[in-house]
């Protein structure tokens, strides 16, 4: 063994247990509004959503997931929100309207079907027909309860069937810790990307999907 061994190994040793400060500490949360902040949750049920497409005729899925009411602490209004699984990506995001019937979808004793003059949650308001289902017929007829509900609370509340909720001026995803409470006490996730709130005017589009009442919404698996 040569006499320069011993020192090679120390600066070995030495060399191993250099430390590195980390430039961002992944520990450090950043506080982020999802505009659900002022809001009250009255209603949260698990479901799938389903979106009538008129070029083609068919139902295309949305997501499943928690769809929930929620209204606003101060002005009262009821919207419905309701956001994928995992990625809580907004699938439908509305007002309800007194307007808005919800008809059972054909062949199913558990699924709705209704028009929305103003969904937001792609970010632009637009004219949808969306079907949603639950595990059960009781879930749903639960959901139309408070659906109804929801209706006659923004009877008097909301200026025409166009109002939507207002875009968010950003809806890429984001981090958010905050948690609620249904009236069960069950916890409810904030979502990780921004829901359009507040208040806003749209035309009502007119292009009906008459053929909803015609051809049912597919029956999706449990």
């Amino acid at each position: 063994m040569s006499a320069e061994e011993p020192t090679t190994a120390a600066a070995q040793v030495e060399e191993s247990s250099a430390h590195f400060e980390p430039v961002i500490k992944l520990d450090q949360t950043v506080e982020v509004k999802t505009h659900e902040e002022d809001e009250e949750v009255l209603f949260k049920m698990r479901a799938k959503l389903f979106r009538f497409i008129a070029d083609s005729s068919e139902w295309k899925e949305r997501g499943t997931g928690d769809v929930r009411l929620l209204q606003h602490k101060q002005s009262k209004k009821v919207r419905l929100v309701m956001r994928r699984d995992k990625t809580l990506k907004v699938c439908a995001n509305h007002y309800i309207t007194p307007e808005m019937a919800l008809s059972p979808n054909i062949g199913s004793d558990r699924s709705w079907v209704y028009n929305v003059a103003a969904d937001v949650s792609d970010g632009e308001p637009t004219a949808e027909t969306l079907a949603i289902r639950f595990a059960n017929s009781e879930n749903a007829n639960l959901f139309k309860d408070a659906f109804t509900q929801a209706q006659e609370t923004n009877k008097t509340l909301l200026g025409s069937a166009s109002a939507a909720p207002e875009v968010a001026a950003s809806d890429a995803p984001v981090a958010a810790d905050a948690t609620t409470t249904t009236q069960t006490g069950e916890p409810v996730e904030k979502g990780k990307e921004a829901a359009p709130s507040a208040d806003a005017e749209t035309p009502v589009e007119e292009d009906a999907h008459a053929a909803t009442k015609e051809s049912g919404a597919p029956e999706p698996s449990a």
